[in-house]
């Protein structure tokens, strides 16, 4: 499956993986925000048994699948994380 990879400029080694290039009306507006500015790093074919240095090729591919996108986070954050923060900044303005 042939995919694009964005590099998000606000945390080192976050990147998003994209189905489809520069299509990211499938990633939900709170994530697609908290990324910052995502730029262009390269086009993969990927398969299950392509080797990544962070990521299992099998999960990203059901992501990519599934969703459309996949996120790679930066260091130990989770997806969790990036959620409560997202709320915790709604509930700040609310």
């Amino acid at each position: 499956m042939l995919c694009y990879i964005y590099r998000c400029n606000l945390k080192p080694d976050m990147y998003i993986y994209l189905a489809e290039e520069d299509h990211f009306e499938d990633v939900p507006k709170e994530i697609y925000d908290s990324l910052g500015i995502v730029e262009f790093s390269m086009e993969l074919d990927l398969d299950t048994d392509t080797k990544l240095a962070r990521e299992d090729a099998r999960t990203v591919l059901g992501n990519l699948q599934e969703h459309g996108f996949h996120l790679q986070l930066a260091g130990d954050e989770t997806v969790e994380t990036i959620m409560a923060r997202i709320a915790a900044g709604k509930n700040a303005t609310s």
